[in-house]
């Protein structure tokens, strides 16, 4: 064939994109511009939009793309988008996201397809908008999120799956307003499924961290997880502040939140051997942040996970004593040090 003859675009793999969106009016046009500009693949695209109030929906309308409206919460947008299109090659994106390469979804696409059966894909993220030289924070995060440990997935990585999968797993999460990207990891692996990392990257913005603070994001990122695993529901659907939408950022104040879990789990008596347990399971994560810091030279998480993870795990005696120490900590010493800061 002729190198300068266009491919059929039939012939092509059919990829539906659904994009959840909510006040997006400022971040949308980018990844809409980034999808159109893709090769080697037939796109069709959803805007899932939940109630916005800005110019999302007539933006992406003025595109020609499909707009779905829908409640909002990501995971009635994110179930919405997909149970409404026909494709089985599924596409989920936020609106923040962005393709710096035009081949990123056709090569994702034939390194995924063999495995797609019984295998999500996400892409390795680099964050943009960030001081530079880049702090060691965002390169952190940027190497954790390549490794396909369980409950590193995250939305913003982007998720691509087939419906089949997708059907299984039954859909997205809406009991919450957010963690639907956890919850559909979880249960991925539960159904013995698995994670691949995606060729490329993805790009995506740190307003998030920018705006609120580093530390108080990721310090909110921990209590989120830790109160997922206790089952403190109330305090992840109520507490104020705790993950606001994109346009709403602002600087997060920690210490609200944090009485807010410690109030919850003063009720619950299990809320801190839980922790404990969450906290011993992800022991990994201390050599992977030194393996950032050195590079990967001394490759201090494979050695930990080779040697020690086992160990870690089954080793629970010190389980009741560690999980009274966590309680003390978290009651007295944190919101002294907040409240200093």
């Amino acid at each position: 064939m002729n190198s300068h003859t266009r491919p059929d675009p039939d012939a092509l793999q059919a990829l539906r994109v659904i994009i959840p969106t909510r006040n997006e009016q400022f971040a949308l046009p980018r990844v809409l511009d980034d999808l159109q500009a893709q090769t080697g693949v037939r796109l069709r695209i959803s805007v899932v939009d939940g109630e916005s109030t800005d110019q999302t929906v007539r933006l992406a309308q003025s595109r020609g793309h499909e707009v779905i409206v829908a409640p909002p919460g990501r995971g009635r947008q994110l179930n919405c988008g997909w149970r409404s299109c026909t494709e089985d090659v599924l596409l989920f994106l936020h609106a923040d996201s962005h393709l710096a390469s035009p081949n990123l979804l056709s090569e994702a696409l034939a390194a995924w397809l063999p495995h797609a059966s019984d295998t999500a894909g996400h892409f390795r993220l680099e964050f943009v908008d960030t001081p530079q030289p880049k702090p060691f924070f965002y390169r952190h995060l940027e190497a954790k999120t390549a490794l396909n440990k369980p409950q590193s997935f995250n939305g913003d990585q982007g998720l691509l799956i087939h419906r089949t999968l997708l059907q299984r797993i039954g859909g997205f999460d809406e009991s919450l307003p957010f963690l639907e990207d956890q919850t559909l990891g979880t249960a991925v692996r539960d159904l013995g499924g698995s994670f691949m990392t995606l060729p490329g990257v993805l790009q995506t913005s740190a307003r998030r961290f920018e705006t609120e603070g580093r530390l108080a994001r990721y310090f909110a990122m921990l209590l989120i997880m830790c109160a997922r695993e206790a089952g403190c529901t109330d305090f992840l659907r109520d507490a104020p502040g705790l993950y606001r939408e994109q346009s709403a950022t602002g600087p997060l104040r920690i210490a609200p939140l944090l009485q807010r879990l410690l109030h919850e789990a003063e009720q619950r008596p299990q809320t801190w051997p839980i922790v404990t347990r969450y906290l011993r399971e992800n022991a990994w994560q201390l050599p992977a942040l030194a393996d950032s810091a050195t590079h990967g030279r001394w490759r201090l998480r494979a050695r930990f996970e080779e040697n020690l993870e086992p160990w870690v795990r089954s080793f629970d005696t010190l389980d009741p004593a560690i999980a009274r120490l966590l309680r003390w900590s978290f009651g007295r010493v944190a919101p002294v040090l907040l409240r200093r800061r």
